[in-house]
């Protein structure tokens, strides 16, 4: 091990005992970390060397950085996002949300709602199992769990099935719009999501606020009815540093 870490970068060494000094509880949730000048003066190394180190650990979410004040250890809680229990019919047909299983009693708000008619474009058109430029209704909002923007969310559903129900205004009622496809007769049966990552683009970055280096997280979730018909897709974009993905299934 001694080796391995003789052969590391300088900065990788720093990053590395300043994640063991925060799992050990030397620096908790919201304390300062050590100031450039320090951190030069104890591994006697260059400013970038050390600006490396500490964006090690801003950019794996462990720390932020406060303009004219420092870097910190990060306070926010990661979410626990459960993929298999929050999509449940359970959870949505007894009227909850789907956020419930992820965030217990904490503090989400969700902002930024707009609800439009647009015509499809190819992707998801082709998804719909509709021709390019049909009418498809689109939500667009944002996710913000204790003061944090976490979450940018657009769900794409069929006009003509969604038209003059809840779906088309910002609050749905209970359940979301889970529960009102239900009560539409298009209840999702089957649920498909696909996952990846990338760095954002500067608009997402703006709207999660997210620290430089910090990559996002895609998942494309598919919602089918009984009879195999797509009703919603929906595209998420999760900062990354703010998310643990659990899915726990029998085998």
């Amino acid at each position: 091990m001694a080796a391995q870490e003789s052969s590391s970068p300088k900065y990788r060494r720093i990053a590395d005992a300043l994640k063991r000094a925060i799992a050990a509880g030397e620096y908790r949730p919201g304390d300062r970390l050590p100031g450039e000048n320090e951190l030069m003066d104890r591994h006697g190394v260059a400013r970038m060397t050390v600006r490396q180190a500490l964006g090690v650990l801003t950019s794996e979410g462990l720390a932020e950085a406060r303009k004219g004040a420092g870097v910190f250890v990060r306070d926010f809680q990661p979410v626990r996002r459960r993929g298999v229990p929050r999509l449940s019919r359970e959870q949505w047909g007894d009227g909850r949300s789907v956020w419930a299983t992820d965030v217990a009693d904490r503090d989400l708000v969700v902002d930024g709602v707009t609800v439009d008619e647009e015509p499809a474009i190819e992707a998801v058109a082709a998804r719909l199992d509709l021709a390019p430029g049909d009418a498809v209704t689109v939500r667009r909002r944002r996710f913000v769990l204790d003061g944090k923007p976490v979450l940018l969310s657009t769900s794409y559903l069929p006009a003509d099935l969604v038209a003059g129900s809840a779906i088309t205004r910002p609050d749905t009622g209970a359940g979301g719009v889970y529960a009102r496809l239900a009560e539409l007769g298009a209840a999702p049966a089957r649920f498909r999501e696909e996952v990846r990552s990338r760095m954002p683009a500067q608009e997402e970055a703006d709207q999660l606020r997210l620290p430089a280096g910090t990559p996002v997280i895609l998942i494309s979730r598919t919602a089918m009815a009984d009879d195999g018909r797509t009703v919603e897709i929906n595209e998420m974009i999760l900062d990354a540093s703010a998310y643990v993905l659990e899915y726990d299934f029998d085998a």
